[in-house]
């Protein structure tokens, strides 16, 4: 469970998700699950709390319906803990017509990871060690992040601790708790990028309909990956432990609309609410928001009791409301990790 500070009970409503708590979890479809798992956990130092699959209906709609791919797509997942406060949940698909390569940061659904470390320049040969190409400039000129992608394809960069000022979350320093995570020297997820079409109309999507924060915006922001066009992005606080940047699509995307769930590339963004089915109602009434089907709970497998909904967004990008029974799953009789989750912790706390 997360250090978590209460709310006060005098703490006026704000608009955005009903109930919503935190960011429970970044989606990613990677090549290979084994790869990604052996990867995220033997090299960033997280936790694999759980694997489920096959997901799929091999004669109904079932995979159409609920999370918007071809009927007959199979999927195999794992729910990786990196850090305090984030979850990482990654999707190995089989599916007809499922295109290999990911976006690149040009395209529509182009999309990294951010990691915040006690000391880049270290953490950077430990990723080079263990497979990842170090993109752009070979050392500290190259401006204050650092840029890999790694050996399954995932486009992550590096900085060093941020200061603390209210506005974004920061992830501080903590013991680690394992020799990956030490040899890392992770602080925690930073935040997560998005490469979207319309950087306004996604802006307004995420705080008017979310409950987003702005924190800073740039009208040519040149600390991208390389290959990235200069571009317009903004930086929001999405509830009490995480970030998101939206970035605007640059003149040179190949792809100029985002990728499905079974692409390798595909992705999704899920939030931790306390009541899913009162979420989903206040959703279906936001223009442009499209829910697949109806929330259901999760009956069987590592983490029965899970109930949640998929839904479109007019922006490209695909989410998710959840509320997990956290301390009676399934999974929890079988491994001593555990899931990152909000505790106490509501959207607009800021610890």
């Amino acid at each position: 469970m997360l250090n978590a500070v209460s709310a006060s009970p005098a703490t006026p409503a704000r608009s955005g998700l009903p109930t919503a708590r935190a960011v429970d979890h970044y989606a990613f479809t990677v090549p290979r699950l084994d790869d990604a798992v052996a990867f995220f956990t033997g090299v960033l130092g997280g936790e694999l709390c759980y694997r489920e699959g096959p997901v799929e209906d091999p004669s109904g709609d079932w995979m159409s319906r609920k999370l918007g791919v071809h009927p007959r797509a199979r999927a195999q997942v794992a729910l990786v803990r990196l850090g305090s406060h984030s979850n990482l949940e990654l999707f190995e698909y089989t599916a007809p017509g499922q295109i290999t390569s990911p976006p690149g940061p040009n395209d529509v659904g182009g999309h990294h990871l951010a990691l915040a470390v006690a000391d880049p320049d270290a953490a950077g040969e430990h990723l080079r060690r263990a497979g990842a190409v170090r993109l752009g400039p070979s050392d500290s000129s190259g401006g204050s992040r650092r840029w890999f992608l790694t050996p399954v394809g995932t486009l992550i960069s590096l900085s060093g601790p941020g200061r603390r000022d209210g506005r974004r979350f920061v992830p501080a320093p903590r013991p680690h708790s394992n020799a990956a995570e030490r040899a890392l020297g992770l602080l925690g997820v930073e935040h997560v990028s998005y490469t979207v079409a319309d950087l306004d109309a996604a802006t307004r999507f995420f705080t008017g309909v979310l409950g987003a924060e702005p924190v800073d915006g740039s009208e040519e922001a040149a600390d991208g990956p390389p290959g990235a066009e200069r571009c317009r992005r903004v930086l929001l606080r999405t509830g009490p432990t995480a970030n998101c940047e939206l970035r605007q699509s640059g003149r040179g995307a190949l792809r100029t609309r985002p990728p499905r769930n079974s692409d390798v590339g595909g992705h999704h963004l899920a939030f931790y609410v306390d009541d899913v089915d009162a979420a989903a109602a206040y959703l279906r009434e936001q223009e442009g928001v499209t829910l697949m089907g109806e929330p259901e709970t999760i009956t069987q497998g590592p983490i029965a009791g899970d109930r949640w909904l998929y839904f479109g967004t007019p922006i490209g990008i695909q989410m998710e409301i959840i509320n997990m029974p956290d301390g009676s799953l399934p999974y929890e009789t079988r491994t001593a990790a555990r899931r990152a989750t909000p505790g106490d912790l509501r959207w607009h706390d800021r610890p």
